[in-house]
């Protein structure tokens, strides 16, 4: 019998699901380049085992997007995820003016969806919200087919000390 009430399964999105590197050269410049920087996430290329585990996870789960992305994309971002062939799936994004580092971020709203009903897994790319979603009990699939942090920090940087992906 299925399962009508299927746990969470949470995707970030930049990095994970999307190919940030064609942009990250944005975010080098000083000052660095945000308006550039997310204008352009709507031409980003799909990473394919980011596209494989979302796929995979929309069998049995319900799919959230959780992004560190302003809400003023999330047009972009919707018109992205579908022309992409992701599951359908809800999106939350980071408010315009939340500058807050992502780990933060990512564990309010977890928070609130397992109020709601069981996490099964968070998939992301950034080492500290892993870490902090670990820590608080979740179970983390760490997506390491995306950027490097060890030799491209300029993304991992930007989300933890100005908050804004």
């Amino acid at each position: 019998m299925p399962d009508d009430h299927p746990q969470y399964a949470v995707l970030d999105i930049d990095a994970t699901l999307s190919d940030t590197s064609r942009r990250v050269h944005y975010l080098e410049r000083k000052p660095k380049d945000w308006a550039s920087f997310f204008a352009d996430s709507k031409n980003d290329a799909v990473l394919d085992e980011g596209l494989a585990v979302a796929t995979t996870l929309a069998a049995g789960h319900e799919i959230v997007y959780l992004t560190g992305r302003p809400e003023h994309l999330r047009r972009d971002t919707l018109q992205w995820l579908a022309a992409n062939g992701f599951p359908d799936g809800t999106l939350y994004m980071r408010r315009n003016t939340d500058r807050r580092p992502g780990a933060q971020v990512k564990l309010d709203r977890l928070a609130r969806l397992t109020e709601v009903k069981p996490v099964a897994v968070l998939v992301d790319d950034d080492l500290k919200v892993c870490a902090a979603a670990e820590k608080a009990g979740y179970t983390v699939l760490r997506a390491d087919w995306g950027l490097d942090p060890e030799t491209q920090p300029t993304l991992f940087e930007a989300q933890e000390k100005e908050g804004r992906t």
